[in-house]
């Protein structure tokens, strides 16, 4: 049976090479990275990505258009602003091959995709099985922007829809660390899945070390949480999993967790999924982001969410072998 997928976020233009010298423009984003990889990871099961974002009427913003729809995605979210451009940013080499980001985003158009009284997510967000952001979603939105998204997370999990919350904080984005923690503490509590990189759980927490902060993200309400540590395996916990270890007995099959199913830690069990030693690390850019692609497309299909995990550490291992966020398909073939 076909599902559809909503991702809600921001794709920018990318200038990259040297200052004043040869670069090349591209494009790419957190979650339009994972909207990306889930399409790839998911087509053969019938998973469709639709993109949320708002871009301008520029020939710029047309182009980046053409580009989705080659990628398999879905452009029916996407709002075209008169007067309003694509964020953009910088990625300059230095001759150590050391990699520094300058942004020009405060104008961009995504920032006003919730500048009108219903937007195109909100409009169909009941053909929808799945929603996936991020917490640089919830960074470019204004406050009034964040609320609606808020109520959107909420009527779709209580209608049974599954709600996808990826932890990306960067610090920048932000006034300051406690108000980036308000807005991260409601997406969490209206996630029925939390993706949580640990360093940056560190960083947004204040915690002395990652063990503190696995430690903090293992009691997230979520009845779903993945806890991501570098090289080491993936922490999982899933409601399926506190299902069948509560029942056990004869064969299960693997739901996604439900609205209200949550699951108490002092009960809670936890499984570890494999990462893949990867020879030549040449760009991680979008470890994160393809991780949860390929996560999301196996356990969407139905997959457990060991195994599904285990194959979005697959998928990322591939991606950080090659240059840029987004590698040739026909280099992940074997992984589609």
């Amino acid at each position: 049976m076909t599902k559809r997928v909503a991702v809600i976020g921001e794709c920018m233009l990318e200038l990259k090479g040297e200052a004043f010298g040869a670069m090349t423009l591209g494009y790419g984003g957190d979650t339009f990275n994972t909207a990306v990889y889930l399409r790839r990871c998911g087509a053969a099961a019938g998973l469709e990505v639709a993109y949320a974002t708002a871009v301008g009427e520029d020939g710029l913003s047309t182009g980046l258009l053409d580009r989705w729809r080659e990628q398999g995605i879905d452009t029916r979210l996407v709002r075209r602003l008169p007067g309003r451009m694509p964020g953009l940013y910088m990625i300059e080499v230095d001759g150590r091959g050391e990699r520094s980001f300058h942004y020009w985003r405060d104008t961009a158009a995504a920032k006003a995709y919730f500048d009108i009284e219903r937007s195109p997510l909100e409009t169909h967000a009941d053909e929808f099985d799945a929603l996936y952001l991020s917490g640089i979603t919830l960074a470019i939105l204004p406050a009034e922007g964040r609320e609606r998204l808020y109520a959107l997370m909420a009527t779709m999990r209580e209608r049974g829809a599954h709600v996808v919350f990826d932890n990306n904080y960067r610090p920048r984005l932000w006034k300051d660390r406690q108000a980036a923690r308000v807005e991260f503490e409601r997406a969490f509590a209206l996630a029925t899945i939390a993706l949580v990189t640990a360093d940056d759980h560190q960083a947004l927490m204040d915690l002395p070390d990652l063990d503190a902060a696995i430690a903090h993200a293992k009691a997230l309400a979520a009845p779903e949480v993945l806890i991501k540590r570098g090289a080491l395996s993936t922490l999982v916990r899933a409601a399926d999993v506190q299902r069948r270890t509560a029942q056990a007995a004869g064969p299960h099959p693997h739901p996604l967790p439900q609205a209200g199913e949550g699951v108490r830690e002092e009960r809670a069990v936890w499984l570890e999924a494999p990462t893949q030693w990867v020879e030549r690390v040449v760009d991680t850019t979008a470890a994160g982001d393809s991780f949860a692609g390929g996560y999301l497309a196996r356990r969407l299909s139905g997959h457990d969410a060991v195994g599904a995990a285990t194959h979005g550490n697959r998928v990322a291992a591939r991606v950080i072998g090659h240059p840029g966020a987004i590698i040739p398909a026909e280099a992940m073939a074997d992984l589609l």
